[in-house]
Formats: C-alpha cells, sequence, structure tokens
C-alpha cells in the first residue's frame, strides 16, 4: 500500500504495516495506481457492503447490458439527479439498475454512500438513508498538516491516534506513547480540502458508536492506513 510506519508506530496501532501519516514519504505505487480498500465493515448488512463495495458487481453472463453508473459521488439521503448518472455498457448481473430503469431510480434517494465509477444497484436506492448502520456512528476530526497521508481517500481503512503534545523538557512524545486504548479504528468516508492554505483537512470517519465519544475527544487527532486485512503489509 504505502511507507510503512516505524516498529514504535506499528506497536501504537497494534497493526503491523501501517502507513505514516504526514507527507514527507511519499507512498510506494504498485501496479502503477494506488490500491484502494474496498468498503467493507464487519457485520454492517448487506446493503452497505453492496453500497459502497460495487465495483466488483460486473460479471461475465454471455451478453452486455446498459446500465447505470454513478457520475460522482452521492451522500446519503441526496436525492438522485440525471446528472449524478450516466450510461455504460458492461456485462452484469441480477440488481443492477439498467439504463431502462433509470426513471424508476431519479428522484429518490440515496440510501447509503454511493462512490463515482461504480454500478447502481436496485437495493442503495429508497425513501430514507439507511446510514450510518446500527452499531457505526461517523466522526469528523479536524486533521493537521503531516497528520494523515496527503492522498487519503474514501474506503481506506485507518486508525485514528492521538497527536504528539508537549513532553517534559519541551520535546515531543513519540508515537510509541500513545496508550492503545486510545486508538480508534474506522473507514473513511469523507475527506474535506482545507479551507485556507496551511488549515485542516475535515476527515469523516465510520466507528464504532461504543467508540466514537473516545474518538471525538481525541486532541490533535492524526490517522494512519492500516494495511488490508488477510494481506502482509508490503
Amino acid at each position: 500500500m504505502g511507507t510503512s510506519l516505524s516498529s514504535s508506530a506499528s506497536k501504537a496501532t497494534g497493526v503491523p504495516g501501517a502507513r505514516r501519516s504526514g507527507p514527507e514519504r511519499k507512498p510506494a505505487v504498485l501496479g502503477g495506481r494506488r490500491r484502494r480498500l474496498g468498503w467493507v465493515w464487519a457485520g454492517l448488512g448487506a446493503v452497505v457492503v453492496s453500497a459502497v463495495g460495487f465495483t466488483t458487481v460486473a460479471k461475465v453472463v454471455g451478453h452486455r447490458d446498459r446500465v447505470l453508473v454513478l457520475s460522482h459521488d452521492v451522500s446519503a439521503g441526496q436525492v438522485l439527479k440525471p446528472s449524478d448518472l450516466r450510461g455504460a455498457e458492461v456485462a452484469a448481473e441480477t440488481g443492477v439498475v439498467t439504463l431502462a430503469d433509470r426513471d424508476t431510480v431519479l428522484g429518490h434517494r440515496a440510501r447509503v454512500p454511493l462512490v463515482a465509477g461504480t454500478l447502481l444497484a436496485s437495493g442503495q436506492v429508497g425513501t430514507r438513508a439507511d446510514f450510518p448502520p446500527a452499531g457505526s456512528s461517523q466522526v469528523s476530526f479536524a486533521v493537521e498538516p503531516g497528520g494523515a497521508p496527503p492522498d487519503l481517500s474514501r474506503g481506506e481503512r485507518v486508525a485514528v491516534l492521538p497527536g504528539p503534545g508537549p513532553a517534559e523538557g519541551g520535546a515531543r512524545q513519540s508515537e510509541e506513547s500513545a496508550p492503545a486504548a486510545s486508538v480508534v479504528a474506522g473507514t473513511v468516508t469523507g475527506v474535506r480540502a482545507p479551507e485556507s492554505a496551511g488549515g485542516p483537512r475535515v476527515v469523516t470517519v465510520l466507528v464504532e458508536t461504543a467508540a466514537a465519544r473516545r474518538a471525538a475527544q481525541l486532541d490533535r487527532p492524526r490517522l494512519v492506513v492500516l494495511p488490508v486485512a488477510g494481506r502482509e503489509a508490503p
């Protein structure tokens, strides 16, 4: 995925191979483009998984159909407009909304966040938003420059840690000094650019509701990207 954290940073997050926050190291490129993590959270329900991880729904079935694809990101609860969708010809399985059925989804609300470039599934559209899912909450963090990878994006699994603070003698606390209990893991659902040069980015992370209050109280939060589950960290 990217440049690995030092061994001390790995101890802080409890996951080896986490990518270091900050712009001082350029992330490694694998296969010409950076891999994106899928939007998968254990136990969040099939509708959420289908909503944000639907890029692999296309399947070879012997013919190609004209289907609907998201033109850009759509937030949960947003009413779908013609400009939000475009047609594409792919081999797709049942459940994907075809171009012929376009009028059946326009004017309806996205039940979950929809990602640009993915196929639209009928279960992703309804009369109201179903996000965040039960047991999860979204927390927004003001992340100072250097507090997260510069190319952080939606769908990446991250660990949120308290930022370094003044220590005795004016030194800064090291990453390994962060108590493991203060680390919160979650999935990035939004990244907003700074309002002014040198200002903080606003990063929204989906976390377990039980950890939401603790996450919101983290001082000067830092984010590190976690390795893909089930794979060795590069």
